[in-house]
């Protein structure tokens, strides 16, 4: 059972062994799953952070679609994204998140193969929509 809702840097650091299966569906609000305890991770998970200060474990978001998506470094600012197929580990899509330059805030290719400079688009390339598909 979830505990009480907490900010997502006062969140303690989860490592219990877990797998694909059994990564929630939405946000976990009490802990962070981290990358270490999953134990279907593929290698370029394990080393998201690498390149950051700090060099941060990624951890668990949410899923969006058939899509795991995972966060190294903080929700605002220098950190990576990468959104893992859960029926193909190997099937991945990164984003990097930048500080915000006007309405650009990163760059990454989503799975269209669009490459994206606003976070938003690249998640919704993740659930196949497009952009004619959000004018309509």
């Amino acid at each position: 059972m979830a505990g009480e809702p907490l900010a997502y840097h006062d969140r303690p650091e989860d490592h219990t062994p877990v797998h694909t299966a059994d990564l929630p569906a939405t946000p976990t609000r009490d802990r962070n799953i981290m990358a270490t305890a999953w134990v279907e991770a593929p290698p370029a998970l394990l080393t998201l952070g690498d390149d950051l200060d700090g060099r941060p474990v990624a951890e668990y978001k949410r899923r969006i679609g058939p899509w795991l998506l995972w966060r190294a470094g903080p929700a605002v600012g220098d950190a990576w994204y990468l959104a893992v197929d859960a029926a193909d580990v190997d099937r991945q899509c990164r984003y990097r998140l930048r500080p915000a330059d006007g309405d650009a805030n990163g760059e990454g290719a989503g799975p269209s193969g669009v490459v994206h400079h606003r976070f938003r688009a690249w998640k919704e390339d993740l659930l196949g929509r497009t952009a004619d598909d959000r004018r309509e």
